[in-house]
């Protein structure tokens, strides 16, 4: 399923600061994390989370540190207390939306056998 853009950049924020309230990961392992939990219907590039992580470093969101892992340096991401309440703020404005957009679509009728919604 492809997933629009608009909503990938809206729901990455709180998605990756999600992620990072359960401890420390370095880049690889946040996109593993992203497909893991939406069943590999979201496959983030290098390219979408390096410069999303950067800005939330710039934010104070995240906090970042050098480690040699394996014998390997990787930039492990942590998350800070100002991204401890950014995420409990982003979750309470998507539970918001998240409700709002039940209500909505329980009020539609199914798809047709076509599949066209009536």
């Amino acid at each position: 399923m492809h997933i629009d853009k608009d909503l990938v950049a809206a729901s990455a924020t709180p998605l990756v600061l999600g992620i990072l309230a359960d401890g420390d990961l370095h880049g690889y392992a946040i996109l593993k994390r992203v497909a893991e939990l939406s069943d590999g219907q979201m496959q983030w590039t290098d390219g979408m989370l390096y410069p999303l992580l950067h800005r939330l470093e710039r934010n104070g969101w995240v906090s970042a540190r050098w480690d040699a892992e394996a014998g390997r340096r990787r930039k492990h991401y942590a998350l800070t207390a100002a991204g401890r309440d950014t995420l409990g703020q982003r979750q309470a404005q998507w539970d918001v939306v998240a409700d709002a957009l039940r209500q909505v679509w329980s009020t539609l009728q199914g798809p047709d056998a076509a599949g066209a919604w009536a």
